[in-house]
């Protein structure tokens, strides 16, 4: 849904009229928004509708959505103002000069003082600039006329006091104090005709209005001067502003003039009618002291003694405001017999002329003021009353009344819902009111809608609602009632019924639904889709008005086809009470709606018709802001640091418009468009890239001004940047080369691990082999040497059996020579020492060191002992080492014996083991 979004950001402060005099709104700019002090001397605006305000503290500048204060360097009050061109022109104190905006947006000060020759100033303050025809600036002190051209300034010091000047049929006037009129002809003041009535008096302000020069004095009033004669202005505000105390006047376009007064706010006269309106104090300004007037497209900027006020004038809608608290909340309005009536929460008041009556006796909470049969009838806390001119006349005893509404079909019958069921009106022949109780339904009803003349739909403030049928035409008694309960239905609090185009609609929690006749069930309403948290305050045949939910509180005004107008003025806005607000339309181009202490007026004509010719300013970008640093925008590219801009904000700025919204879009590595209602467009955590940014002021219709635009960059971060990137190539390079590197090496490594694996497992393996070799060689020597033991054993019992048998039969030897001679060979071969080296040898080389190990350990070894030990660690049996030995077995036993002995082995120990380990 397209909306036309007319928005007036204002504060509307309450306000005592003596009357109906509906004001435009007024916004009040206080000391702490400004960062100013309270004195505002002069204003004026530049080409793009900036404002700037010369005050007690400085300069102070406003973009439309921020104010600056800008001080002199010698801190002194600046007086008056002026912009003209790019050049903002500012009078102090002795002082005089010009601020023209930097890079960024910012005033910077410039003195023209210095260009002033053979001139001293006389404690001089610059309470005016003025631009003249001939493109010179003129400053004006009370003492003299300060003239610069763009290279010089030229001083004119007439004899006179200066208290204004003005430029009038080609002619410098100048007010001379006390003296009347002069016109400035190179350095002399030459005094104008006919000024005996300005004798005395003290000029404030003069403006050109419709070809005479309007004179203000500050306690005489206004005085017209044509060129040649001078006559009082016999307006009647004339005498108000003699009052008051005159101190500015403003042209206000057309007809129109205002006055600013020193003791009552200002005056807004039409010249035409005659007529005025004040804004003062009691009207919503902070102060009723105006030093300063500026009118900028229908804006009117007041520059007051304590703050600043703007006027939208020429607004559609205007308000009406109880400031005394009397009045109170008003929940209907109702035009009867052209007077305008106002129901609230404290009564019934109307107007007569410019005065707020109170109806007598209508004391307590009005809810309904309606029209019936030519009477006007008052829905009242404790009943209701038919309003007349001399009283509060009582209709019945039924308490409370909520809602009055005809039945169809039936002449002057009338169903109302009150505190305690319903009530039928009838209007009879005679002018009296019949009103009786419809039996059947007992519960306190707010809200009424017919369905059919005999089917009447009812909503319970906090229970629900009902469809209620009547029997036949009398509605003196409800013939049955239907409820709908079911789960997906409407809430049953607060429940609001319309009958829009013969469809029952209700409206629950800010969902909409609607009667199904023919499936009897109540279903969500897909024509107000687009209206959801939206409450209805009006409907006709073509347009329908609801208000936004309660943050915006908004009103759109729509037929539901086309686009729609939206009314989003601040004070409207601000002042609309949370379901009691109410629409009273009066005709096509006049509606009413009810505040929570006054009510206002809208001409919807004139809102739509104000908003199609209005057309939009394109937006100014002023500064982007990260966390660190001010970035003009006059840069083809702006290059921001990533480490700044985790929080980017963009200021923008409409002036010429009044609070507007903005649409914007961002495109980049991370894209937004939003429409948003203030000039500080944030964005948070934006990632690195290159981004346009481009924004548009937002107008009626959705439409879009023409769009502004510009392009900046996030730096990547540092690790992210060219330098690191290179870096982490060079880095990735000798990564690779390093893991190259250590791959060879690991490779190399593994490599002769692996050779020195295989050498090892050859060598393993040849030791094994060499080993089995050795072990095959051993036990062939072993055999070998058991062998040789064995046939030398055998030998040497075989010898000793011999021997014992030569000796057994010594005696049959007849040669005893011979006889010796045998013995001796065969002791010989026992005894041969030729086995006994054989076995040495072949032992020696089973058990390399035996003997060497065993002479070490036990020197007194003999070799006898020796040869012992070697057939003991051959594990041979002493039976086996006798005949080696060639001695017996008791032989072998007793040097085994002494063997032990000698080896010192105790005799739990087996010798045999003790040498086989040795």
């Amino acid at each position: 849904m397209l909306y036309r979004f007319i928005r007036t950001w204002i504060l509307f402060f309450p306000l005592w009229l003596c009357g109906q005099n509906m004001l435009p709104p007024i916004y009040n700019y206080r000391l702490l928004e400004y960062k100013g002090a309270s004195k505002n001397w002069d204003v004026s605006v530049n080409d793009d509708g900036e404002l700037f305000v010369a005050n007690n503290k400085g300069l102070l500048y406003f973009n439309g959505e921020q104010w600056t204060l800008n001080k002199l360097p010698n801190n002194t009050i600046i007086r008056s103002v002026e912009s003209i061109g790019d050049r903002v022109y500012t009078g102090s104190y002795e002082e005089f000069g010009y601020w023209v905006k930097n890079a960024i947006g910012q005033l910077e000060y410039t003195s023209l003082t210095h260009l002033i020759q053979e001139h001293t100033f006389t404690s001089e303050e610059f309470w005016e600039i003025f631009p003249s025809k001939d493109n010179k600036v003129l400053f004006r002190s009370f003492s003299a006329i300060y003239s610069y051209d763009g290279n010089g300034i030229e001083v004119v010091d007439p004899p006179n006091f200066v208290s204004d000047f003005i430029e009038f049929d080609d002619k410098l006037i100048v007010a001379s104090g006390p003296l009347g009129l002069f016109e400035l002809k190179g350095e002399e003041l030459v005094p104008l005709p006919d000024q005996d009535l300005l004798m005395g008096k003290t000029i404030t302000d003069m403006v050109v209005f419709k070809g005479s020069l309007m004179i203000g004095t500050k306690l005489s009033g206004c005085y017209l001067f044509d060129g040649k004669n001078l006559r009082p202005w016999s307006a009647k505000i004339n005498e108000e502003l003699k009052q008051h105390q005159l101190n500015k006047i403003s042209l206000l376009g057309g007809d129109r003039l205002g006055f600013g007064t020193i003791k009552n706010g200002m005056y807004l006269h039409d010249s035409f009618t005659g007529d005025y309106q004040i804004l003062n104090r009691e009207s919503g300004l902070q102060n009723n002291t105006v030093l300063s007037i500026l009118l900028y497209n229908d804006q009117l900027w007041l520059g007051l003694d304590n703050g600043i006020a703007r006027v939208k004038l020429n607004n559609p809608i205007s308000y009406y405001t109880d400031h005394t608290g009397v009045l109170g909340m008003v929940y209907d309005i109702a035009s009867y017999k052209g007077k305008l009536y106002l129901g609230s929460n404290t009564g019934v008041f109307y107007f007569e002329g410019n005065e707020l009556k109170f109806v007598n006796g209508s004391q307590g909470h009005v809810w309904d003021l309606v029209e019936l049969e030519g009477d006007l009838l008052c829905g009242h806390n404790t009943g209701t009353y038919k309003v007349e001119e001399d009283g509060f006349r009582p209709l019945g005893s039924i308490t409370g009344g909520y809602q009055t509404i005809k039945v169809p079909g039936q002449n002057a019958m009338y169903v109302q819902g009150t505190y305690n069921g319903l009530s039928r009106f009838i209007k009879k022949s005679d002018g009296d009111w019949e009103i009786t109780k419809i039996n059947g339904f007992d519960f306190p009803v707010k809200h009424l809608c017919f369905e059919t003349p005999t089917t009447l739909w009812a909503a319970h403030p906090y229970k629900g609602f009902y469809r209620i049928h009547f029997d036949g035409t009398e509605y003196n008694e409800v013939d049955r009632v239907q409820q709908f309960d079911y789960d997906g239905g409407p809430s049953e609090y607060n429940v609001k019924i319309y009958n829009i185009k013969n469809h029952i609609v209700l409206n629950s929690e800010g969902n909409w639904y609607w009667y199904n006749p023919i499936a009897d069930q109540i279903v969500p309403f897909g024509e107000f889709k687009d209206y959801e948290d939206k409450e209805l305050l009006f409907v006709d045949e073509e347009h329908y008005w609801f208000v936004d939910g309660e943050d915006k509180k908004a009103i759109i005004y729509t037929d539901l086809k086309k686009d729609s107008l939206m009314i989003t003025d601040l004070p409207l806005r601000e002042r609309l009470a949370p379901d009691s607000q109410k629409v009273i339309k009066v005709n096509d181009s006049l509606s009413f709606i009810t505040l929570s202490d006054g009510f206002a007026r809208i001409n919807p004509s004139k809102l739509e018709g104000q908003s199609q010719q209005l057309s939009l300013p394109v937006p100014k970008i002023i500064v982007l802001r990260d966390q660190k640093s001010v970035y003009p925008i006059d840069q083809e590219q702006l290059e921001i640091p990533y480490r700044h801009s985790q929080s980017i904000t963009i200021d923008v700025a409409s002036p010429k418009y009044i609070a507007p919204q903005y649409y914007f879009e961002l495109k980049g590595p991370k894209e937004y468009s939003e429409l948003v209602e203030s000039g500080f467009i944030h964005f948070q955590n934006l990632p690195y890239g290159d981004y346009t940014f481009k924004v548009s002021t937002a107008g009626g219709d959705n439409q879009l001004s023409e769009s502004n635009m510009f392009r900046f960059s996030i730096l990547p971060p540092w690790y992210l940047s060219t330098f690191s990137l290179v870096l982490y190539g060079l880095l990735t390079v000798l990564a690779v080369f390093l893991v190259r590197r250590y791959n060879r090496r690991k490779l190399g490594r593994k490599q002769r691990e692996l050779e020195q694996q295989m050498e090892k497992e050859q060598q393993e393996r040849l030791a094994h082999l060499e080993k089995e070799e050795l072990a095959k060689e051993i036990r062939l020597k072993q055999n070998e040497l058991a062998s040789t033991t064995l046939n030398i054993a055998k030998k040497n019992e075989m010898m000793l059996e011999i021997k014992n048998m030569l000796l057994v039969n010594k005696d049959k030897f007849s040669n005893s020579q011979r006889y010796r001679s045998f013995i001796k060979k065969l002791d010989s071969s026992i005894e041969d020492t030729e086995d006994w080296k054989r076995f040495e040898v072949n032992f020696k080389e089973l058990h390399e060191d035996f003997f060497e190990r065993l002479l070490k350990a036990y020197p007194s070894l003999t070799p006898k002992d020796l040869k012992l030990c070697a057939y003991l660690k051959m594990n041979l049996s002493t039976k086996e080492i006798a005949p080696l030995m060639a001695i017996s077995v008791r032989g072998v036993e007793i040097h085994r014996y002494r063997l032990r002995k000698k080896l010192e082995i105790d005799s739990s120990e087996n010798l045999s083991n003790f040498l086989i380990t040795f």
